[in-house]
């Protein structure tokens, strides 16, 4: 299942209204497609996914921090700021040696906004939303993650009261570094569980 196109050609309701507006208001020229473009963008890849990366490399720094985020998600990310539509209710989960946790929303495309932006278009089609519980293990080698026959797969469904962050293991190689040089390794894929956190070396960083 690759992320890089739609799986359906669908829209819900609101969406084919946001698509008929759209559509109406750039024939009259009232509004600049391309800039739209790049405003999603900046919401999708960068704004949010810059501020749950900040989170994740504040969580991987300070264990005060990370265990205040295991017990209480939403108060320990309103801590940084970090507040808004869809996120204010959270709970945060955990990597480790033995468990790969993975983020979905079987009923519609709940997804916390204020750390990672805009959901992508994969996250909200129904084949992600429904193979992800069946067959989490196949659909991460869809995204290129292959992982241990031994690693246990945790999926959690989020809902309108409850949205999840996942917490990717730290990179070896990296001890002594800044939340800043960390925040550059959490993408917003490994946020959700369909990646993993970049090495140092894929973010141009000496090995």
């Amino acid at each position: 299942m690759s992320h890089d196109h739609d799986h359906d050609n669908e829209l819900d309701p609101f969406a084919a209204r946001v698509r008929a507006l759209e559509t109406i208001l750039t024939r009259k020229g009232l509004i600049d497609p391309a800039a739209i473009d790049v405003i999603v963008d900046t919401y999708e890849t960068k704004i949010g996914p810059r501020n749950g990366a900040r989170v994740v490399a504040k969580a991987w720094s300070d264990p005060a921090y990370a265990d205040w985020l295991k017990r209480d998600a939403t108060s320990a990310i309103e801590s940084l700021s970090y507040t808004g539509r869809q996120g204010e209710h959270m709970q945060a989960v955990f990597n480790t040696e033995d468990t790969h946790n993975l983020v979905v929303c079987t009923l519609c495309s709940c997804y916390p906004w204020s750390v990672l932006g805009l959901p992508p278009v994969w996250y909200k089609a129904p084949p992600y939303r429904s193979r992800a519980v069946i067959d989490p293990r196949g659909v991460l080698e869809e995204f290129g993650l292959t992982l241990p026959a031994e690693k246990k797969i945790r999926v959690w469904d989020s809902t309108a009261e409850l949205r999840y962050l996942v917490v990717p293991m730290r990179p070896s190689g990296t001890d002594g570094w800044s939340e800043e040089r960390l925040a550059e390794l959490v993408s917003r894929d490994a946020m959700i569980g369909t990646a993993l956190a970049r090495q140092p070396q894929q973010a141009g960083e000496p090995a």
